[in-house]
């Protein structure tokens, strides 16, 4: 399937109907983080599907798709650029990938198009690397670049490599956004389900002053006695 077939089969699987309830999964409002962003209405399903199909899609046509006004469009060329990391052959070829992926952050921007993208990408191209990009990214002011930065983590935590979640999260503790406090209580569950001795060394010492929504998706996994002590005593 080439770069037009691609599009054109994109549209096909619209629904108007489904945009609508679509839109319910993310705040539109006015100053909200999906203000102005448009749906077409595309089951994730569907976009899966195509991945393998599309296989005459270049790199820079799936950058082009990520620029897209259209949040499924979005969606669909980080997928392929995914698709092509995890079979490129060369080193090389997953760099280039990676950069453009950096260069691009502005476009990944809604937690479904970070949570779908970063450990793939990122993630497991920092695995046998330095990590330093992801203190870069986590000093940003941009929300979503942030974001990538702790969830990208994801990739290590399940190789066994804690230090940066942790270190990232300790900065974050303090971070604005609710989005941000979900995604590192996310990661140090996470980290728990791999080491709970851990977890609980970083939360008795960051308990009192992580904020309540980063405490409460971090310890979602213990005993209902154990998470109300927690929560007691933050």
């Amino acid at each position: 399937m080439d770069f037009p077939e691609l599009k054109e089969t994109l549209r096909s699987f619209a629904s108007p109907e489904r945009a609508e309830v679509t839109r319910s999964f993310f705040k539109m409002g006015p100053g909200e983080y999906s203000e102005g962003d448009q749906f077409l209405g595309i089951r994730i399903p569907d976009l899966r599907s195509l991945v393998k199909k599309a296989n005459a899609v270049t790199l820079r046509q799936a950058v082009t798709l990520l620029h897209s006004e259209w949040h499924e469009e979005r969606f669909m060329g980080l997928l392929l650029m995914e698709n092509r990391f995890e079979h490129a052959g060369e080193e090389s070829l997953q760099e280039e990938i990676v950069k453009a992926y950096l260069a691009n952050t502005r476009w990944v921007n809604n937690w479904d198009l970070v949570d779908a993208s970063a450990p793939s990408i990122l993630g497991a191209w920092l695995l046998p690397r330095k990590r330093s990009v992801l203190m870069e990214l986590v000093r940003s002011e941009n929300l979503w670049e942030r974001r990538i930065a702790i969830v990208s983590t994801l990739t290590l935590i399940r190789a066994g490599e804690f230090v940066d979640t942790l270190r990232l999260t300790e900065r974050l503790l303090g971070d604005p956004e609710d989005l941000m406090h979900k995604a590192c209580g996310w990661m140090l569950r996470e980290v728990g389900k791999k080491d709970r001795d851990i977890l609980i060394f970083f939360l008795g010492k960051h308990a009192p002053v992580m904020p309540r929504t980063m405490l409460r998706y971090a310890i979602e996994r213990f005993p209902q006695q154990e998470r109300r002590a927690w929560l007691d005593s933050h």
